[in-house]
C-alpha cells in the first residue's frame, strides 16, 4: 500500500492533536525554520513552515507524511529531509484567504517533490 503523504505517520500521529504554531522544524541536518500554520486533517495534513532567518521572506508546506516526529515538551518538530530538500521545495503562495493553497497544481508539484521520500 502506498503512503499518503499527506497523513501524519504512526511516530507523529499524536501532531494531529496539537497546536503546532511556533515549533521548531528541524531537518536531518538541522534548523529549517518555525511552523508558521498548520493543518491537522487526515488527508491533507501538512505544516506551513517559516524558514527565516535561515532563508528570510520564504514559507514552504511540508506534507504530514514527512514529519517523522514531534516533541511537545521542547515544541520541535523533526522532519525526514534536508535543508537542500526545503530550499527547493516549491514556495507557499496562498490564495486570498492567506491560510490554505489548494490549487490543484501547486498540490500536484508538492506530490512531485516529496513524494521521492517514501520510494
Amino acid at each position: 500500500m502506498a503512503h499518503d503523504i499527506w497523513t501524519y505517520r504512526e511516530t507523529a500521529a499524536h501532531a494531529a492533536h496539537l497546536d503546532l504554531t511556533g515549533y521548531r522544524v528541524e531537518a536531518r541536518d538541522g534548523f529549517a525554520g518555525t511552523v508558521d500554520t498548520y493543518e491537522p486533517t487526515a488527508g491533507r495534513g501538512h505544516v506551513v513552515v517559516d524558514t527565516a532567518p535561515w532563508i528570510p521572506g520564504r514559507r514552504v508546506i511540508v506534507p504530514a507524511g514527512v514529519v517523522t516526529a514531534v516533541d511537545p515538551g521542547t515544541e520541535r518538530l523533526r522532519i525526514g529531509c534536508t535543508r537542500q530538500q526545503i530550499e527547493e521545495a516549491p514556495p507557499f503562495e496562498p490564495g486570498p484567504d492567506h491560510d490554505r493553497d489548494d490549487e490543484q497544481p501547486h498540490r500536484m508539484r508538492l506530490v512531485d517533490c516529496y513524494l521521492a521520500f517514501f520510494r
